[in-house]
């Protein structure tokens, strides 16, 4: 059966949303590689209006890479890192019997990539909303291929080959955090600017809450340069405003964009479900 699937963006600077696919059906194999090189070419793809299980949602995460289902655990090794294989969580402030379902669970949450702090980070996450608050909680998109290609040639030629050292602790939502880490968080090094594997086009590869610092350059001058990069990447001009609404389903390349969410009121609800999309290659284990 031939479908008759509509694209349309969601805003000029990334963006689409899909419409005409029930995602509870199977999906030919077609239909899977013309989704992927929609995802490829506006980053960020919105299936509004999708009444998913657990399993349907990890189904579509495998149609982009390896869809990371394996049984996430929370407890920690010798060193205090966390243990276990990428999976399925929560991002919710609920709690139930005092403890929280999710992670990520209020407030405010500044631009971050989802996996940049591992050595190979997640080319992909997908979230599904269950439950929304009547405002806020918003999720920012911003295009770090759009950002990248403004700067000036002078700082382009500045940043080519320099190395940034990215950490995350899971209960971070502001820099402070960061530029104070703890040495037993996991962290890796990367390269400012990427190239990116599909597209071909070049891309800046940072963000205000997970990069810690330039490897190649003194701490100051670092620290200014990667503040200066953090306000031009958050411009208003490369970000996109998602408004969630139950059963929406995003996916969103971290390759070549950062996210953030906005703060919502406390005393409401928000429960979205969670699987990211790994490289075919890349380690199970976190």
């Amino acid at each position: 059966m031939t479908l008759t699937i509509d694209i349309e963006p969601l805003s000029p600077v990334l963006g689409a949303s899909i419409r005409g696919i029930d995602l509870r059906k199977p999906v030919d194999v077609a239909t899977q590689k013309m989704l992927y090189q929609a995802f490829i070419d506006h980053s960020v793809l919105c299936f509004p209006g999708q009444e998913l299980a657990a399993a349907d949602q990890l189904r579509f995460a495998n149609f982009f890479g390896r869809g990371d289902g394996g049984d996430r655990q929370k407890s920690r090794d010798a060193n205090n890192r966390r243990t276990g294989q990428r999976g399925m969580m929560y991002v919710s402030n609920i709690r139930e019997n005092g403890k929280l379902i999710g992670v990520l669970p209020d407030g405010e949450m500044m631009f971050h990539s989802d996996g940049a702090h591992r050595e190979s980070p997640y080319r992909a996450t997908t979230l599904y909303a269950i439950t929304i608050p009547s405002q806020g909680g918003n999720t920012l998109f911003a295009n770090l291929y759009a950002a990248y290609e403004a700067l000036p040639q002078k700082t382009k030629d500045k940043i080519e080959n320099l190395v940034t050292r990215i950490v995350y602790d899971y209960e971070a939502v502001d820099r402070a955090d960061t530029i104070a880490a703890d040495p037993v968080l996991p962290r890796a090094q990367h390269r400012l600017v990427k190239t990116h594997p599909d597209s071909g086009r070049k891309t800046l590869y940072l963000s205000r809450l997970m990069t810690q610092d330039i490897v190649d350059l003194p701490a100051d001058e670092g620290e200014e340069l990667l503040l200066e990069l953090f306000d031009h990447c958050e411009k208003p001009e490369f970000v996109y405003a998602h408004e969630w609404k139950v059963d929406d389903l995003l996916i969103w390349d971290n390759r070549c964009t950062n996210h953030a969410r906005t703060d919502f009121p406390a005393e409401e609800q928000r429960k979205l479900r969670r699987y990211t999309v790994s490289e075919p290659d890349a380690p199970v284990q976190t």
